[in-house]
């Protein structure tokens, strides 16, 4: 026997109202995510990945760039400051929604814990630096663990919108990771592979944030899918082709004559193949992502809207990517296509998340 459960608020009220500030914020680090890929991609095409020879340092004897660097170190340790900025922003956001949703004793624990990790780290680095060991490098993994540490206990803590705290603490434990791989794409000499997982990771970050943007506003509790199954089906195989342009792509910018430093020379990879091996599943992309516009707008889908915003972001991703080919790779081109790669999966993470509503508290019922 069933029976109609308790009335509860209409789902479109979230049941944490963000605070004007937590809002702004909230976009602030979304674009800070966005734009610091673009002053990384500023860093790779302009030869001035070693523009800043030692991490964090800029030289051994300087934090910032000495006059004999020249523009490169400019270049470099601006990143670094963008760096700096998306911290404070991811900070200042975990804060506000601890607070948000538990109030003063969560985020007086997460000071607590920020404290312990600033002591952890300087000691790491005390035991480390006379052994010549890279000191900074594990003052930092030291610093990263008690985040994790932190964040695991903060979310056993959480009461009531534990998505929202796990997306602000995989945002700021993210960015202190970014931070420790940058700093090892310096010391690996720009290896093609650091610095491809640093842009990707990047790219994932400006998906967290813009999911962080959706959820602040959607009701928590149970979710139903308000698309047909085939069409929820197809977009997750549009995302699998979002994935595989995007890999090839991190692969093709690797290989090709943007290395990051005018001494670092590329090998292994042929990037006039992957370009080509590129631009198939970018083609398949495109195509699939068209299916579901011209779908979602003939059956009325919920998502519909976004598609379109999806529609607008792969159409000159595909448009810029054919002109940077033909046109020999210029720079601007292949730094626009790095941002716009980041703007296409932050759109189809928002895609994603609005294959779904929370369930009317009128639909809930009780065995």
């Amino acid at each position: 026997m069933s029976r109609t459960a308790t009335p509860l608020p209409a789902v479109e009220v979230p049941d944490v109202t963000p605070s004007r500030a937590l809002r702004v914020l909230a976009w602030l680090s979304f674009a800070a995510e966005v734009i610091i890929i673009g002053t990384g991609g500023a860093v790779r095409l302009t030869g001035s990945g070693l523009g800043c020879t030692e991490w964090p340092l800029c030289t051994p004897e300087s934090l910032v760039p000495l006059p004999e660097q020249g523009i490169h170190g400019i270049i470099e340790f601006g990143n670094r400051t963008m760096t700096g900025v998306v911290g404070i922003l991811a900070l200042a956001v975990l804060l506000l929604t601890l607070h948000a949703v538990a109030g003063r004793p969560l985020v007086t624990r997460a000071l607590w814990a920020a404290g312990v990790g600033v002591i952890a780290a300087v000691a790491a680095y005390a035991v480390t630096a006379p052994f010549g060991l890279p000191a900074f490098g594990f003052a930092s993994g030291a610093l990263l663990l008690a985040v994790v540490i932190a964040a695991i206990g903060s979310l056993r803590r959480t009461p009531r919108r534990r998505d929202l705290a796990a997306l602000a603490w995989i945002t700021l434990a993210g960015v202190m990771a970014q931070a420790v791989v940058g700093g090892l794409a310096v010391v690996s000499d720009l290896n093609p592979f650091v610095v491809g997982f640093h842009y990707t990771a990047s790219l994932l970050l400006s998906c967290v944030t813009a999911a962080y943007l959706v959820r602040m506003w959607t009701a928590a509790g149970p979710r139903v899918r308000v698309v047909p199954a085939w069409f929820a089906a197809l977009t997750h195989v549009t995302g699998v082709a979002l994935a595989a342009t995007i890999f090839f792509g991190v692969l093709t910018t690797g290989s090709g004559p943007h290395s990051g430093d005018a001494d670092i020379v590329r090998e292994g990879f042929d990037a006039t193949v992957l370009a080509h091996v590129h631009a198939w599943p970018g083609y398949i992309l495109a195509a699939l992502v068209a299916a579901l516009t011209v779908s979602a707008w003939l059956l009325r889908l919920e998502p519909r809207r976004w598609l379109l915003v999806l529609v607008a972001a792969i159409a000159v991703q595909v448009a810029v990517g054919v002109w940077q080919a033909r046109a020999g790779l210029p720079e601007i081109l292949v730094g626009i296509h790095m941002v716009l790669a980041a703007l296409s999966a932050a759109a189809y993470t928002v895609l994603v998340l609005r294959l779904k509503r929370p369930v009317a508290a009128r639909d809930r019922v009780h065995s």
